[in-house]
């Protein structure tokens, strides 16, 4: 009975966005179109040492002695290798910048619908920016239980124009956090033994496409029967991700789920599909997914960082020809792999078996 009471909230109120719908007093159970089962034995024990989360501290790569670079330039291997995600700290993006990031993204959930909805657009990922619920209703087998906008901030910058901060911090926010994401890719040149702008200019970051995406997660009455956001890699370099008190982010790790849980100042990185790609699968994109809860909403935005949407991205030639292997993945226009990735075809499945060489 629970469940036919949630469909008729979902049916009676029009729902144009899950804060709406999830705001509804009728609400007590979740809704068919959102039913998603997660299966508690694929969790990891955040206890067990073998799912410690790597942290890399920034400040050893921008500051600290030549051995203390190289330590963590060496660590860096083991860790993209094993995990393709880590928690990066003291990258020097103020807290008080963070926060407020986090605050403009949650004013801007709260506006009305009817003045969010002037940001809904199409579904193409180089729009300057485009609101909505779930992922694409025309595609989605199962609606997802969050809202979310995306915002392209680089080459151009762009922002939505409400709340009225809005536009000013996540400019701000974006530069900075630009500047972490940078020194990132350098670490990872080097620990792939080439020059440290080698991702950035055979990338061609300097125009790359930049996005600022921001997530709301609010309470669900079922958490164990609905998902934020279903297992998948991001189609970029590397992104960045913060997030408001609430935990949520999972990572793929050994053939187990692990809830992510850092310091509230801290990034979490975790590799992309192009990145898999240029290292020829040295490098992992890691699976990841975004869970609900019961208690309070959950925040989060993500950063990501890729190559210029014109750039042919192929494994590097450098590093096959070191290891004596042939390139596992076809070339492929980074444009072209998000549409793709973007597909009905490969809904909830891996980009990567549509280029494998």
């Amino acid at each position: 009975m629970a469940a036919v009471v949630a469909d008729q909230a979902l049916d009676n109120s029009n729902v144009s966005s899950i804060k709406s719908l999830a705001d509804s007093q009728a609400l007590n159970s979740v809704p068919s179109a959102y039913a998603f089962n997660i299966n508690p034995n694929d969790e990891a024990d955040p206890n067990d040492p073998e799912f410690a989360i790597p942290i890399v501290d920034m400040s050893l790569l921008t500051s600290g002695s030549p051995d203390e670079r190289a330590k963590i330039i060496r660590d860096l291997v083991k860790i993209c290798e094993e995990w393709g995600f880590f928690i990066a700290i003291n990258h020097g993006v103020p807290e008080s910048l963070m926060k407020g990031m986090i605050d403009a993204c949650h004013g801007f959930f709260s506006l009305p619908d009817e003045e969010k909805k002037e940001f809904k657009s199409g579904n193409d990922v180089l729009e300057m920016f485009k609101y909505g619920t779930s992922y694409n209703l025309a595609l989605d087998k199962v609606l997802l239980w969050r809202d979310f906008f995306k915002v392209r901030t680089h080459p151009e910058f762009f922002s939505l124009y409400k709340p009225a901060s809005f536009s000013e911090t996540s400019l701000e926010f974006s530069r900075r956090s630009r500047e972490v994401a940078l020194e990132i890719t350098r670490a990872i040149s080097e620990s792939l033994g080439l020059e440290p702008d080698y991702i950035y200019n055979t990338m061609n970051m300097d125009r790359g496409l930049q996005l600022l995406a921001g997530n709301y997660y609010p309470p669900c009455p079922q958490p164990e029967h609905a998902i934020g956001i279903p297992h998948h890699t991001d189609h970029g370099l590397v992104t960045l991700l913060i997030q408001n008190e609430m935990n949520g982010l999972q990572v793929e790790h050994n053939g187990k789920w692990l809830t992510v849980n850092g310091p509230k100042n801290g990034f979490f990185v975790n590799l992309a599909d192009q990145m898999q790609i240029l290292t020829n699968g040295k490098y992992k994109s890691v699976m990841h997914r975004a869970t609900v809860n019961n208690k309070a909403t959950r925040i989060s935005i993500a950063i990501p960082h890729g190559p210029s949407v014109d750039t042919i991205i192929a494994p590097a030639p450098e590093l096959c020809e070191r290891e004596g292997q042939a390139p596992k993945y076809l070339a492929m226009n980074y444009k072209e792999y998000i549409q793709l990735q973007q597909s009905g075809k490969n809904y909830m499945k891996s980009t990567f078996d549509h280029i494998r060489a």
